[in-house]
């Protein structure tokens, strides 16, 4: 029996976020746009941008002070993607 899920719940929706947030950041340096495959691209970034959206909005549900201003700092950051790909276009 586990002595206390909730922190563990905190942790791994933290972890989540995390990696959503490298995966993007990732994919994000990555794109080249005058590729061929520029789009596709640039398709598969927006979803990973949103479900990162989507995992740091649940571990913020359960963040403690630490996680939830790291987690904040990467919905900056993401924001910042979005705004750099849009400006881009």
């Amino acid at each position: 029996m586990q002595r206390n899920p909730y922190n563990k719940n905190k942790q791994e929706a933290f972890q989540a976020a995390q990696q959503g947030f490298e995966n993007a950041q990732g994919l994000f340096e990555t794109i080249v746009s005058d590729s061929a495959s520029y789009g596709h691209q640039l398709k598969h970034l927006k979803n990973e941008v949103n479900e990162a959206y989507q995992q740091i909005e649940n571990a913020l549900e359960v963040a403690s002070e630490t996680q939830r201003a790291q987690l904040e700092r990467f919905q900056q950051d993401l924001k910042q993607i979005v705004t750099e790909v849009n400006d881009f276009q």
